[in-house]
């Protein structure tokens, strides 16, 4: 058996294997681990003499400590596991037997998971002399000297394992798995933990200057049980002086990594011990007795840290250590410092006096030109800030210690905003260097933000001297100033923003809002007026862009300003550098749309300026490899991200164009001579479109998009957000839009078929609405024909429904006759698409957002008092096919919100043509008394006993599905429509309703006449509300 098991596993694990035969061995071995006695081979294989290779050992073990952690083994094969794994440990690692040859690391690492397993297992009961025969094995020949190097080895990884498995709190536990470790916890704590701490102290004393893997091992297992044992076990001045030697120790250039290895694990080793829970004052007490100041100041002053700083020998894993172990120690003290109740004033002035000396090893990291080291103390400044914030809010006021120490952390703060010297912006290579600083620098604006709740004066005063001085210089160095250090001023001016325009503005009645509104309007003059716009660097021209975009109110109070701020914006947007050029594209969209109302007598030139940029030239896009990671939209340089940001410009340019300081007759010469240029290209490129030139389709889709972004610009109105009527536009800008919306329809009708073309129209489409307004409505059934074609998708046909609810609702009243004659095709080729099979959870969600779009349309069409075109002489055939589509949605057990607003519609439908209502609120004083004689006047003639006979009965087809569940959330909704719509039949008809429901409806379903009395009742007694959750309950109750 074991050679067959072998065999399977070397066979399984060669690459060189016949696949036939390595799933075949895969099928046994799977087999094998569900076998009661696989383990028992599997372990005999694993520790047998001659040794298989390493991958059928490994193999072996791992199928064994399956069966151990899957709790296959009964009591026996434990004890037989245990004993026969102790004699194997005792003949591989044990001190007698030095002759023979150990394991591998592989093999070490699966027999420590092993041991680990049986510990877990059995020392509660069946081993409890575990760590005694572990122990065992650190001596030769059984003397009390641990100078076992293997054995010694083996037991502390070991005693490592045990930890991850028991004691590690990363490792997510359940209940019950908890319970168990706490209980072997307290086990070790109560049986051996007094002598497996005296046995790293032997180890210590014996190996410390004689070999580093056990030294290290040593301070590992130290680091990580000191959480859950006494530290009185581990804090020592044997210990204690082994850390500090190492700590402080020179080096000898030869061995310099060996001592760089041990520093690193003594510190860890600090780290870990400071980082253990206990009261404030004993934590205090602990930092005095690791003398932590000492040793943090000793290795800061240290040549590595100090002397190299600033060379490529800088030892930057020693730094992160450190800033590690000075994180987790500052932390502490301020949860001292944090504590209402558990402090006393004595501990807090101890806590206070230790913060004063840890603050400068923070802030020195945190300056650190390294990164990764200064992110590593952020969390203390955090917590730091946040102490300060809770004790002025509390006290009114920051005590003049704390207050003290806010000056040097802002300025650390706003020096690492800074690019380093080393930086290359915008360089390719550095693209993820660039990305990480930009990450660190939204964690440094929390810090900087949290300083300036804290202190806000302060914080003006400190960001105020920063930019002033910055511009300053400047100046008197005639703009010979490092690009870096304007970049870091800029930088800040853009945060000031968030404590300066706080209520979305600088001014209030021309004057500024706040003291730092009043700083930052000084900044703005210094900032325009400077010369930092011509400085080379295109990262300052991108924050100068920023900048403005942002406070473009300022601009709005100093309009004066605005000329040349344009001036530099044209010139930005011709700019060399690709990033700069494609994002000052849209910044420029951006700050034009702030202060359009400003621009009137300059709209011609920034136009013309603006020419060379419009030509619109199509690209293909070309096959990236699996490599490249980097999409259109992220990457500036793609064809896609280009077009998009060249989009802004032709935005921009309506803008300008519709600016109401342009008189309207230069509006319509302005908006020609950028129309005139598209129309051209757009008829140059229609035959080749036509004729599947992939390209020129390409370029028709960009033609037509900017064309609707062009509109877009000139009027940003939209009907969903307004509540009056667009103004009519002027002849001569309507008559060149409609030459654009004309051209448009030229290219939908040539090529409806391509779904790019439709979208692109569609787009344009919803733009052009705000411009041509009613001058749009001859043209709509064009738009029809063309949007939806024969290939239109079901989303297509809902997001044009969504933009016929706007033109309805804007055009209420100008629309009946366009609509009564495109509403039946309209509404055809909507059934059309609503009964196309679907192919897929997709299709099924677009069919499903195209019947609400259907059911909203009809709405729309109810709601603006135009349900005359839905039974006019043109619409009349379709009426009942209408109807018919309601019902059927309402009955629809597997679509709730359709069959929910199915119902809203029929609701709809009873108020506008069951008449008046016949019937008072019961609210009112009238009650439910309906007036003699009484009956029916429904609009429409013979509506009241449609309602009746059609509408009623849909009410009762969902709660009489057996599927349905009245308890379900949305299935509860839709009966409260369909109680709605019963109330609403009833409010119209009265009596003859009733009659219908006694005698017919509720009748013919089997209901009992006292049961039908009781609904009857409850109909005409109870208000809308009322009825709605009678009718939920009924439905339950009945079983319905």
């Amino acid at each position: 058996m074991d050679t067959q098991v072998e065999n399977a596993i070397e066979i399984a694990w060669n690459p060189a294997s016949d696949q036939n035969l390595k799933s075949q061995a895969f099928e046994f071995l799977n087999q094998l681990r569900t076998e009661p006695q696989g383990w028992q081979v599997c372990f005999s294989l694993a520790i047998r003499e001659p040794r298989p290779s390493d991958i059928v050992r490994h193999s072996a073990l791992e199928i064994v400590n399956g069966a151990i952690n899957g709790g296959q083994l009964n009591a026996p094969g434990l004890a037989y596991l245990r004993d026969n794994l102790v004699a194997y440990l005792h003949t591989t690692y044990g001190g007698t037997h030095t002759d023979q040859k150990g394991d591998t690391p592989a093999i070490q690492n699966k027999m420590t998971q092993t041991i680990t397993y049986l510990f877990a297992a059995l020392y509660a009961s069946g081993w409890e002399s575990f760590f005694d025969d572990l122990l065992s094995l650190t001596s030769k020949d059984n003397s009390s000297i641990r100078d076992n190097p293997p054995g010694i080895i083996f037991y502390l990884r070991v005693l490592n394992s045990i930890h991850d498995e028991i004691a590690d709190v990363l490792v997510p536990r359940s209940p019950e798995e908890q319970r168990k470790d706490n209980t072997l916890k307290d086990l070790v704590r109560e049986r051996d933990v007094v002598k497996i701490a005296s046995s790293w102290q032997d180890i210590l004393v014996e190996w410390q200057s004689r070999n580093d893997t056990i030294l290290q091992l040593v301070l590992t297992v130290v680091g990580r049980w000191v959480n859950w044992i006494d530290i009185s076990l581990i804090i020592n001045d044997s210990l204690l002086g082994l850390l500090f030697g190492l700590v402080s120790q020179p080096k000898a250039p030869a061995e310099d990594v060996r001592l760089d290895n041990l520093r690193h694990a003594a510190i860890s080793t600090f780290t870990d011990i400071i980082g253990k829970k206990m009261k404030a004052e004993d934590k205090l007490e602990l930092i005095t007795v690791l003398k932590l100041s000492n040793v943090i100041s000793e290795l800061i002053s240290s040549s590595a840290l100090q002397e190299l700083r600033s060379t490529s020998n800088y030892d930057t894993d020693l730094a992160e250590a450190v800033a590690k172990l000075v994180n987790n120690t500052a932390c502490d003290i301020i949860k001292v410092l944090d504590t209402d109740t558990a402090s006393t004033d004595q501990v807090k002035r101890q806590a206070n006096d230790s913060l004063q000396i840890f603050l400068p090893y923070v802030l020195r990291f945190f300056s650190d030109e390294y990164d990764e080291i200064c992110s590593t103390v952020i969390p203390v400044l955090t917590d730091l800030l946040t102490f300060f914030r809770k004790e002025s809010k509390n006290k009114g006021i920051l005590a003049p210690q704390y207050t003290a120490m806010l000056s040097p952390i802002l300025s650390a703060i706003i020096a690492k905003m800074k690019y380093d010297d080393t930086s290359t912006w915008g360089n390719e290579d550095a693209q993820t260097d660039e990305a990480e600083f930009q990450e660190l620098r939204k964690r440094l604006q929390v810090l900087q933000q949290a300083v300036a709740v804290v202190d806000e004066p302060m914080y003006i005063e400190s960001i105020t001297n920063v930019v002033g001085t910055t511009f300053e210089r400047l100046h008197s160095q005639r703009g010979q100033l490092d690009w870096r250090d304007v970049d870091l001023a800029m930088h800040e001016m853009f945060l000031f923003g968030e404590l300066a325009v706080k209520n979305g503005g600088l001014y209030s009645k021309t004057k500024p809002v706040s003291a730092a509104a009043e700083r930052l309007i000084d900044m703005m003059f210094k900032l325009v007026e400077s010369d930092v716009a011509s400085l080379t660097h295109p990262a300052i021209k991108l924050q100068y862009m920023e900048i403005c975009v942002r406070y473009s109110t300022f601009f709005e109070a100093n309009p004066r300003l605005i000329t040349r701020v344009l001036e530099n914006f044209v010139a930005f947007v011709h700019h060399d550098h690709i990033k700069v050029r494609t994002r000052s594209w849209y910044l420029f969209h951006r700050f034009v749309k702030h202060v359009r109302l400003h621009i009137g007598n300059i709209a011609e030139t920034v136009i013309q300026a603006l020419g060379d940029l419009l030509p619109i030239k199509a690209e293909l896009s070309e096959a990236t490899s699996d490599d490249d990671d980097m999409s259109s939209d992220t990457n500036e340089q793609s064809t896609d991200a280009a077009f998009n940001s060249q989009l802004y410009l032709y935005e921009a340019v309506g803008c300008i164009c519709g600016a109401h300081a342009v008189p309207v007759d230069n509006q319509g010469i302005y908006i020609q001579s950028v129309l005139t240029p598209l129309f051209s290209d757009l008829e140059a490129h229609l035959g080749p479109a036509k004729n599947g030139d992939e390209r020129a389709v390409l370029q028709v889709h960009h033609l037509i998009m900017a064309l609707g972004t062009l509109a877009r610009g000139f009027s940003d109105w939209t009907p969903a957000s307004s509540t009056t009527s667009a103004p009519p536009p002027a002849k001569a800008v309507s008559e060149e839009f409609t030459r654009a919306a004309e051209a448009i329809i030229v290219a939908l009708e040539t090529l409806n078929s391509s779904f790019e073309i439709r979208t692109a129209a569609r787009f344009a489409f919803s733009r052009l609405i705000s411009v041509l307004g009613v001058h749009i409505l001859p043209q709509l059934p064009r738009w029809i024909d063309g949007l939806l074609s024969r290939t239109s998708t079901k989303d297509e046909m809902a997001l044009f429904l969504r933009l016929l609810d706007q033109i309805v609702y804007e055009f209420k009243t100008e629309i009946f006759d366009i609509l009564d004659t495109l509403l039946t095709p309209l509404l055809q080729r909507v059934f059309t698409g609503i009964a196309e099979p679907t192919a897929g959870t997709d299709d099924e969600i677009q069919l499903a957002e195209l019947k609400r779009e259907y059911l909203g349309f009809l709405l729309v069409i109810l709601n603006n008092d135009l349900g005359s075109v839905l039974v006019s002489n043109t619409n009349q055939p379709t009426f009942d096919t209408v109807i018919s589509t309601i019902e059927h949605f309402a009955k629809d057990l597997s679509d709730f919100p359709t069959a929910k607003l199915a119902f809203s519609v029929l609701i709809k439908l009873t108020s506008t043509w069951g008449g008046p209502d016949i019937v008072h609120d019961v609210s009112s004083k009238a009650g439910n008394a309906i007036p003699p004689a009484s009956s029916p006047q429904p609009t429409l003639a013979g509506f009241d006993r449609f309602m009746m006979t059609r509408f009623s009965p849909l009410c009762w087809t969902l709660p009489m599905n057996p599927n349905f569940n009245p308890k379900d959330a949305q299935g509860k909704q839709v009966l409260g429509e369909a109680a709605g719509l019963q109330k609403a039949i009833y409010v119209k008809t009265g009596h003859d309703y009733m009659t219908w429901l006694r005698e017919v409806e509720l009748k013919g379903m089997g209901i009992d006449g006292n049961t039908i009395e009781e609904y009857v009742g409850a109909l005409v007694t109870l208000d809308a509300k009322g009825f709605r959750q009678f009718f939920q309950t009924f439905v339950q109750r009945s079983g319905r």
